[in-house]
């Protein structure tokens, strides 16, 4: 069954090849399957710029995925049960979701520059932003769709508020939780690539890689680097996938 699963990409790839080979489609536009295996290669030995390797780039962009959406995880999480459990925290915080959350994380990049400079913290922030508002409302939500019967039975039970959360609410919406976090990891990598293209401190990422593949004209080079990233974002949502299982065993 698993092996089926790689036949539509793999028929896509040939289609790829084909189009690029003999349907005169030019390189520079969209260069060939074959021709990014090339880039990928020559990103992974020759380095873009030269010494700058791939694992380099990738390396500083997950550390600044981890650091932004770690935070994202730690605030959203907490503050989207309690917006969900109490009415006062609702009515309070609300507002302000509804007044920050249609304004794009990567409109913040210039505020973001100005507080942190350009680096790693103004990068962290940008993807904290990306993820937190996805995990947020999907953990509200999750809290709120809990069967408000099991609530009350547990008060029934002289169960504590503290019970209350750790037993029936955060069990409850633990899927919506995890795809909260699926969602917001995705939105993570995508607002990184664009704040690296406002610039990095270091000379490091694999935003401002596929920058410079641009900047030198090498289409090959930047959709190596685009599937590199959607790879990296493949098996951190396949992780989130195995922790949904994990916990959720009944499912």
């Amino acid at each position: 069954m698993r092996g089926k699963r790689l036949i539509p990409p793999l028929v896509a790839i040939a289609v790829w090849q084909i189009i690029t080979t003999v349907g005169g489609v030019p390189s520079y536009k969209l260069p060939s399957p074959l021709q990014v295996l090339g880039g990928l290669k020559d990103l992974a030995v020759v380095g873009l710029p030269p010494g700058h390797l791939l694992h380099t780039h990738a390396l500083y962009s997950l550390k600044r995925v981890f650091l932004g959406y770690s935070l994202a995880v730690s605030v959203g999480i907490p503050l989207g049960i309690a917006v969900g459990w109490s009415r006062r925290v609702r009515f309070v915080v609300e507002p302000f979701i509804e007044l920050l959350r249609p304004i794009p994380p990567l409109a913040w990049i210039p505020i973001a520059i100005l507080w942190f400079g350009i680096g790693i913290k103004s990068a962290a922030f940008i993807i904290f932003l990306g993820a937190f508002f996805p995990i947020l409302l999907n953990t509200s939500a999750g809290v709120l769709a809990v069967d408000p019967l099991l609530i009350e039975a547990m008060r029934t039970l002289n169960g504590k508020p503290r019970d209350i959360i750790f037993k029936v609410l955060i069990p409850g919406s633990i899927p919506s939780i995890i795809t909260g976090m699926r969602i917001g990891v995705g939105l993570g990598w995508m607002t990184l690539v664009a704040a690296e293209f406002s610039g990095v401190k270091q000379g490091y990422g694999l935003g401002y890689m596929i920058m410079t593949a641009r900047d030198i004209q090498r289409p090959d080079e930047i959709l190596a680097g685009m599937f590199f990233i959607g790879v990296a974002g493949f098996v951190i949502d396949g992780s989130l996938r195995l922790l949904e299982k994990s916990l959720i065993k009944w499912r």
